[in-house]
């Protein structure tokens, strides 16, 4: 049983640089359910082999339960979905959690956490996984069957057809303090990746096209990709990110090998069919988009790398106009 193929969708593709916070006035709208004060819980039993535990997963939508092994699609018209993931491979009931419902105030936010997942057979550790906290614009289809499926059961990005000058949000950073990151991919050994473990914030506004074989191709209309090196003392309330629109390439500080153009985020065609999404070139800056992605994650590696104890909390996400 593969356990570690399960987790691939904590984090997108390895992208980050660092970004600061500007003072762009305009309209704030917020996504829908973007206050993480309503949530969903479910209780899974996982299978005996690996003790029979009952797992509560969290996920972004209206106030309910659901209690049962069921597969989860998105409730009320929620466009989030979570790194939290329910399993079954080869007749075994597996679950991640990684994102939580985590008081604010009055209210609630989102918790996002680096972990290392165990698998337990017969009273002994023979899996461990490292696992990222990630809450995208999306969904993911439930449950994950196969060893292969990985990030191709998540469906990146949800129709959107607008121009906003920024994205906007509150955040909380606790970082683990370690120099470098671990790989833990399950089948070895932890290994030391250098280099501090970053949260990560992505955000693509993309123009997509689907040819008559369901392929999907698309052009970068807007970007934002930002990380934190370093632990906040505390909220930092309305965070605001201005959208770099267009052909990006000449603007002071672009870095090809961390903001250019991708094909490793997939997307489900009209077909039902979940396709790698192959971005072909850069918009023009007038272009309107089609979709929008966005990313929260508490580690930049990539699948399988970080540091256990990274902490990235999320509020209040939205877009200024």
């Amino acid at each position: 049983m593969n356990i570690g193929k399960l987790f691939l969708v904590s984090a997108l593709c390895h992208f980050s640089i660092n970004a600061y916070a500007e003072n762009i006035e305009g309209t704030f709208v917020p996504f829908k359910y973007g206050d993480f004060n309503q949530w969903i819980t479910r209780s899974i039993k996982e299978s005996g082999i690996i003790g029979g535990d009952t797992k509560t997963l969290y996920e972004i939508g209206p106030t309910q339960h659901i209690n049962g092994n069921v597969a989860y699609t998105n409730k009320g018209g929620s466009p989030w979905a979570t790194s939290n993931v329910y399993a079954k491979v080869s007749g075994i009931t597996k679950t991640n959690n990684s994102v939580y419902r985590d008081k604010r105030g009055n209210g609630y936010c989102a918790k996002l956490v680096t972990h290392i997942e165990k698998v337990k057979v017969l009273g002994l550790i023979n899996i461990k996984v490292l696992a990222a906290g990630s809450i995208y614009l999306g969904d993911m289809k439930e449950p994950i069957t196969g060893t292969k499926e990985g990030v191709a059961a998540a469906n990146w990005g949800i129709p959107f057809t607008k121009r906003p000058k920024a994205l906007r949000y509150d955040y909380r950073v606790q970082l683990s303090g370690e120099a470098n990151r671990i790989r833990q991919n399950g089948f070895s050994s932890g290994k030391t990746v250098s280099g501090k473990d970053m949260a990560m914030t992505v955000l693509f506004l993309q123009k997509r096209h689907e040819d008559a074989k369901g392929n999907i191709t698309a052009k970068r209309v807007g970007t934002v990709v930002i990380t934190y090196d370093k632990s906040s003392s505390g909220w930092v309330n309305g965070a605001t990110y201005k959208i770099m629109y267009g052909d990006i390439r000449s603007q002071a500080g672009y870095k090809p090998s961390i903001m250019g153009l991708r094909s490793c985020d997939y997307a489900r065609n009209s077909k039902g069919v979940n396709v790698p999404i192959k971005e072909t070139g850069w918009a023009s800056d007038n272009e309107t988009p089609t979709h929008i992605i966005l990313q929260f994650c508490s580690s930049h590696g990539g699948a399988y790398i970080g540091s256990p104890g990274n902490t990235f909390w999320i509020d209040n996400v939205g877009l200024v106009y």
